[in-house]
């Protein structure tokens, strides 16, 4: 079971859902959670679990070589490349890294061999454990602009028949898309203001055109208005969590505690979003 906590904006509260549902599968229903922060570019789950980093991994993609003395300047390689990333001035290719997205169609279309694949580092996976659970993150290069293959390094770092949580980045755009594709599930964390339904809409539009399954949690329930709970209704969106504005849940996220370690009267609201959740995916 592959579940993506995802949402249209950020702060909405992915990461406290995530890590809360990890804890309560863990600890109160002994199943074995491996917890993915796809979150690349500001990953935080090993805030709250500070877990023991066991492995390290170098996250590279592919990048052309160009070897000028090959080359005839017949350009195709430029014409090819639907992302910039090369351009001929006065026959010689000049090769921008940072656009490349490795698709390897330079080399392929290169009529005297004179490109071949290097490889450029765009982050680290690392993989540890804490409290029983398998956490891994990814840690995007600074500078770096492109995360996709980075998070894709660690959802495919997991077995397809694990039990997984996925805490994905905020947005609609294509790290989310790479992060929740092939998920069996998707849980939509918003909140109930005009910027949290404005980006939940987004965020439906987007699971819809995967096609994938989901459901709503709407975080600080308490505040705003009920444009959320009325959109939802309208769409036929199962709400499926509801977390109040409470000042206490706030100040044990800023000591990064778990929600669940401070506040255990909520283990009732995740008991009955596991249930939904098992309930769901198995059918």
């Amino acid at each position: 079971m592959h579940i993506a906590i995802a949402s249209g904006k950020g702060g909405t509260g992915k990461t406290t859902v995530a890590t809360n549902l990890a804890y309560y599968w863990k600890n109160y229903e002994q199943k074995n959670v491996n917890l993915l922060d796809c979150d690349v570019e500001e990953p935080n789950i090993h805030l709250f679990f500070d877990p023991i980093w066991q492995t390290a991994q170098t996250i590279t993609v592919p990048v052309p070589v160009v070897d000028q003395d090959k080359c005839s300047g017949c350009g195709q390689c430029a014409e090819i490349c639907e992302f910039n990333a090369l351009a001929v001035v006065k026959g010689k290719v000049l090769v921008f890294p940072e656009l490349c997205h490795g698709c390897g169609g330079c080399v392929l279309v290169c009529p005297t061999a004179a490109i071949s694949e290097g490889v450029r580092e765009i982050g680290q996976m690392e993989s540890g454990e804490s409290r029983g659970l398998t956490i891994k993150h990814g840690r995007l290069r600074i500078g770096e602009a492109m995360s996709p293959p980075l998070i894709r390094a660690v959802r495919n770092s997991i077995p397809e028949d694990d039990l997984v949580l996925i805490d994905c980045p905020p947005g609609t755009s294509c790290p989310v898309i790479q992060a929740i594709k092939n998920s069996d599930f998707v849980l939509l964390v918003t909140e109930p203001t005009p910027f949290g339904l404005n980006d939940l809409i987004l965020a439906v539009e987007m699971v819809r055109e995967l096609d994938l399954p989901f459901a709503v949690a709407i975080n600080r329930s308490t505040v705003g208005d009920r444009a959320v709970w009325d959109y939802c209704e309208q769409e036929h969106i199962p709400i499926v969590l509801e977390i109040p504005h409470d000042r206490k849940i706030a100040e044990a996220y800023s000591n990064g505690q778990l929600l669940l370690q401070a506040l255990p009267g909520y283990r009732e609201k995740f008991a009955a979003l596991s249930q939904y959740l098992e309930g769901v995916v198995s059918c």
